[in-house]
């Protein structure tokens, strides 16, 4: 794959204003094509920027103040720049930007490092790791720093892709072998082993025997995460933890059925919207402020705090038990059941 990259002179102009969140501006130094599809961007710090292996940022998006989150595919102490690795996907803002209209030179700017998915957070001497198309983004990074600081501990790794050519990282996974157990599943390129072209539970009992001892780190597309998570389960493992970014499923939602109300102390005027909806959509649908960036209960950007009402929440991840009690939710997580007043 081709990589653009040029000399060029770093300065301290700046090229668009940052946003609250993200106060850490990179240069990109060179961009690479990993499939047809994806792009890394290796990015100059000039300054001291500490993250985990498996944490994502923030990245603001172009001139807006519109905010998404991509996983920081280098390795902290090993990787040269810090790099994003993003999947183009039609009509994505930020993914069309960073991946169509970025060019070497650019500043982006970056968050601070978050995220729970990391191995440092969930040390262990056995991993099994599970990812699909761009979900291996987080696992080459722990690949990586497991390799370099723990090269004791057995680490399995099964990547679950449509085709060679959609393997991102390729020729790096195969030089962690054979310390790294690799195994590539190709839904184009089935086997005698796996007709289906996919992960069965089957599969993975006969690949990972041992899976009750391991912990079990899951990235890829939300609706393969729960299956593979159920299989895990069936087969034994506790400790699991996924990854993801796509926004929180909700039920259908009827925009001329049931509907609440929505207040809070600085809009004290009551306004609607339907069952269904998230805290989130209903906020912003009413134009009251909210913060948001990833939309899938992860970056912890759109905490928000319910004084009255009843509600269900599919993430609290970056919440303290003590926010949770006092009724902070994440409002791209909260699935409203009634009327709600917020602080």
């Amino acid at each position: 794959m081709k990589t653009i990259s040029t000399l060029f002179c770093c300065t301290k102009e700046t090229t668009m204003p940052s946003h609250s969140l993200c106060p850490w501006r990179m240069q990109v130094h060179h961009i690479q094509q990993e499939t047809p599809d994806v792009w890394t961007l290796s990015l100059i710090n000039h300054d001291f920027y500490c993250w985990q292996a498996g944490q994502f940022a923030l990245v603001k998006v172009a001139k807006s103040d519109r905010l998404r989150a991509y996983t920081l595919s280098s390795t902290p102490g090993q990787s040269e720049f810090i790099t994003l690795t993003v999947r183009h996907i039609n009509g994505g803002k930020g993914s069309g930007w960073l991946t169509q209209e970025i060019k070497v030179g650019d500043y982006i700017w970056l968050s601070d490092p978050q995220g729970e998915f990391t191995c440092e957070k969930h040390p262990s001497s056995h991993y099994l790791m599970l990812s699909a198309g761009c979900g291996i983004t987080p696992i080459m990074s722990m690949c990586r720093w497991l390799h370099h600081h723990h090269q004791e501990s057995s680490v399995k790794l099964i990547y679950c892709i449509r085709s060679r050519r959609d393997a991102i990282f390729y020729q790096q996974l195969i030089a962690l072998q054979p310390w790294l157990d690799l195994t590539f599943i190709m839904e184009d390129e089935p086997t005698e082993a796996l007709p289906e072209g996919r992960l069965t539970q089957r599969y993975l009992n006969i690949q990972v025997p041992d899976i009750a001892k391991r912990t079990v780190m899951i990235c890829g597309p939300q609706v393969w995460m729960e299956q593979v998570e159920g299989f895990s389960r069936s087969l034994g493992a506790n400790e699991i933890w996924q990854e993801r970014f796509t926004p929180v499923a909700t039920d259908a939602i009827d925009e001329d059925g049931e509907s609440y109300s929505l207040r809070s102390s600085t809009h004290p005027r009551a306004v609607s919207f339907p069952a269904g909806a998230t805290l989130l959509a209903a906020m912003e649908k009413n134009h009251l402020p909210v913060e948001s960036a990833c939309r899938s209960g992860v970056c912890g950007c759109c905490k928000t705090q319910v004084v009255r009402g009843e509600y269900k929440t599919q993430s609290t991840q970056t919440l303290t038990h003590e926010e949770i009690a006092a009724g902070y939710v994440l409002a791209c997580s909260c699935i409203p059941a009634s009327d709600i007043e917020l602080a």
